[in-house]
């Protein structure tokens, strides 16, 4: 299935509340970063994690969506 945003491509992505930007801007490779390191420790979590690192991991998890949160 594809889906089609009507927004058009051009290199360009949008940001939260509107604005476009390049996709190869540094707030979208910022962006990507922490969602990629977000992944990789929910993966780490699910694979099982001894609990007191799995408690300070789900801190960070949850800094992580925050700071994403600011980057979008």
């Amino acid at each position: 299935m594809k889906i089609y945003t009507k927004t058009g491509d051009a290199g360009e992505t949008g940001l939260l509340g509107g604005p476009r930007v390049r996709k190869d801007a540094p707030c979208i490779e910022a962006y990507g970063t922490v969602d990629e390191l977000n992944a990789l420790l929910g993966t780490a979590r699910a694979l099982g994690l001894p609990g007191p690192i799995d408690e300070v991991v789900a801190q960070a998890q949850h800094d992580l969506f925050a700071i994403g949160a600011q980057l979008a």
